[in-house]
C-alpha cells in the first residue's frame, strides 16, 4: 500500500519578494516569511535600463573592467586621507582666490534673485559683517549692481553649513590632507541660537561673527600652531565608537578636540583675561566639530576628484533651492534638482509649514561615509532626528552599503560588529537600486532671522543620479569613438 507524502514537505518556509501585503498574510496564519527588499533595476526606466547596460559594456570591455578600475582607486583614496588641522585664519588669507567683495554660499552655483530667504539674509549680514555697506538696502543694490561676486564654496575648495557663507575676514578651519598634499576650509561654528548660517543677521549675529574674528581665532590659531597640529582621522575613530556619526552628534568629537587643543588654549599667549570666556563657547558648543568634519570631507574626497571613467559622487551640496552633485569623471560640472523637504522632528511651535527645502555643504560628510551612512554608530541622534528605532538606524547604514563601492575599515562601527563605514557612493548603484543617499540634516525656518526649527533626515533627489549616469554614458561613448 502506497503512503501518501507531504507535497510540500513538513515545514513550509516563504520567501516573499515584493508587496509586503503577501508576508503580512502569511505571518498571520503562522508561516516563517522571509522579506526579500527587491525593486526593478531603475524602477523598470527602460531609458535608464538601456543607460546602464550600456555603460556595463563599455566597462567590461578591454582586458580590466575600466569604471571598477577607477573606482577601486576613489576608495583607495579615500582609505589613505590623512586630514589635520593645521591652521586657523582669516579666510581671506587662506583661500586662494578669495578676492575683496567676494561671498562664498553653500550648494551648487545659484544667483542672487533664486536664492532663498535665509540665504540671501545670510548674504546680506555678511556684507554687513565685512563693512562694505551698512545696511541692507545698500547691500541689495550692490549686489544688484555686480560690484560683490557670489560663488560655490566648492569652487574654491570650502565648505560651509547651511546658508555656508564664507567672506573674506571670516576665520576658517585649514585642514590638510597630509596624504595628498590638498588642504580644505571651513568656517568656524558659530555655537546655538540665532546664528547665520540658518539666516539670521542682526546686531547680535554680527557681534558673534567680531569676537569668533578676534576673540576665539587668534587663541586657536595660537594653540593649533603650538600642538603642530592635529591629526583628525583618529578623532573621528574614536568618536564613532563613542556615539557620534559627526553630522547631527558631535558631542563625543567636540569633547576628544577640546581635551586635545586645551592645554594649548591656556598657554596662549594672545588669551589674556578671555580664557574663561574661550572655553565656555567651546564647551557649550557640542556641534563646534561639525564644521571640522566638513573640512575633513572636503579634504578627503577632493583627491578622489578627475580620475577617468570612475562613477564614484565627489561631492553633494545644496543651496535651499537646488540639490547638486559632482562625479569624478566628470570634474567640476554640477548635476542638480529641486532640493527636498527634511522629515523630521520640530521644536516646540513649529511645523513642517515653516521649513525651508534642506541646504548646506554638510552633506559632504555624508559622501565620505559618516553622518547618515553611520547613523548604525550614534543610538543617540535616532531620536533627535526621528529616525525610528535604533533598528531602523543599523538599517540605513546597511542600506547605503548597497549604493557604495567599498566600506572604510579607519571608519568601524561597533553596532555593526566594527565593520567600516560604506563608503564611495556609486552612481550606477544608486540608480539600478533606487536607493538614494540619506542625509541626516537640520532644518531651518524658511523666513529669515528665524533659524533652526528641527531636524531631521532628507534623501538626495535621484534625477541628480539619472543626469550624472546618462552623463558618464556620453562620456564613454565619446572616448570610445575618439
Amino acid at each position: 500500500m502506497r503512503q501518501n507524502k507531504p507535497l510540500l514537505g513538513e515545514d513550509l518556509k516563504v520567501v516573499n519578494v515584493g508587496l509586503s501585503l503577501f508576508a503580512d498574510t502569511l505571518r498571520s496564519s503562522g508561516t516563517p516569511v522571509t522579506d526579500v527588499d527587491w525593486r526593478p533595476p531603475a524602477e523598470s526606466d527602460q531609458r535608464l535600463t538601456k543607460t546602464l547596460r550600456s555603460i556595463q559594456k563599455r566597462n567590461a570591455s578591454g582586458h580590466l573592467n575600466i569604471i571598477d578600475e577607477a573606482n577601486r582607486t576613489a576608495h583607495q583614496r579615500m582609505l589613505d586621507a590623512q586630514p589635520a588641522l593645521v591652521d586657523v585664519a582669516p579666510a581671506g588669507e587662506a583661500i586662494a582666490g578669495l578676492e575683496d567683495r567676494t561671498l562664498l554660499h553653500a550648494g551648487p552655483p545659484i544667483e542672487w534673485p533664486d536664492m532663498c530667504g535665509p540665504m540671501q539674509a545670510a548674504i546680506l549680514g555678511a556684507i554687513r559683517y565685512e563693512g562694505w555697506t551698512h545696511t541692507d538696502t545698500g547691500a541689495v543694490t550692490a549686489l544688484e549692481n555686480g560690484e560683490i561676486t557670489l560663488q560655490p564654496n566648492h569652487n574654491l575648495g570650502a565648505v560651509g553649513p547651511m546658508t555656508g557663507i564664507t567672506s573674506p575676514s571670516m576665520p576658517v578651519f585649514v585642514v590638510e590632507n597630509r596624504a595628498f598634499g590638498n588642504r580644505a576650509y571651513c568656517t568656524i561654528n558659530e555655537g546655538i541660537g540665532k546664528v547665520m548660517r540658518f539666516g539670521a543677521n542682526d546686531d547680535t549675529v554680527i557681534q558673534r561673527l567680531e569676537w569668533l574674528q578676534n576673540g576665539l581665532a587668534p587663541v586657536l590659531r595660537e594653540a593649533v600652531q603650538s600642538a603642530g597640529g592635529v591629526e583628525l582621522r583618529p578623532i573621528v575613530a574614536r568618536a564613532l565608537t563613542m556615539g557620534d556619526e559627526m553630522h547631527q552628534r558631535n558631542v563625543a568629537a567636540t569633547s576628544l578636540l577640546l581635551r586635545t587643543l586645551a592645554p594649548h588654549i591656556a598657554n596662549a599667549s594672545s588669551i589674556g583675561n578671555n580664557v574663561s570666556d574661550i572655553l565656555k563657547f567651546l564647551a557649550d558648543n557640542d556641534q563646534f566639530f561639525l564644521n571640522l568634519a566638513m573640512a575633513i570631507g572636503k579634504a578627503t574626497m577632493d583627491p578622489t576628484r578627475d580620475i577617468p571613467n570612475s562613477t564614484v559622487v565627489t561631492a553633494m551640496s545644496r543651496n535651499g533651492t537646488e540639490f547638486g552633485i559632482r562625479v569624478s569623471a566628470t570634474g567640476d560640472r554640477w548635476f542638480t534638482a529641486p532640493s527636498l523637504m527634511p522629515q523630521g522632528l520640530y521644536f516646540p511651535g513649529f511645523t513642517a509649514d515653516d521649513a525651508n527645502p534642506d541646504m548646506g555643504d554638510s552633506t559632504i560628510i555624508e559622501t565620505m561615509g559618516l553622518g547618515g551612512f553611520a547613523m548604525g554608530a550614534a543610538p543617540a541622534v535616532v531620536g533627535f532626528v526621528g529616525a525610528g528605532t535604533f533598528q531602523d538606524a543599523l538599517a540605513y547604514t546597511r542600506e547605503m552599503g548597497e549604493i557604495t563601492v567599498g566600506r572604510n575599515p579607519n571608519l568601524a562601527l561597533p553596532t555593526l560588529d566594527f565593520q567600516g563605514a560604506p563608503c564611495g557612493i556609486d552612481v550606477r548603484k544608486v540608480v539600478e537600486s533606487s536607493i538614494t543617499p540619506v542625509i541626516n540634516t537640520g532644518i531651518a525656518h524658511r523666513e529669515p532671522g528665524v533659524g533652526q526649527v528641527g531636524a531631521g533626515i532628507v534623501r538626495a533627489p535621484m534625477a541628480c543620479f539619472t543626469q550624472a549616469l546618462e552623463a558618464i554614458d556620453q562620456l564613454l561613448s565619446e572616448t570610445a569613438n575618439a
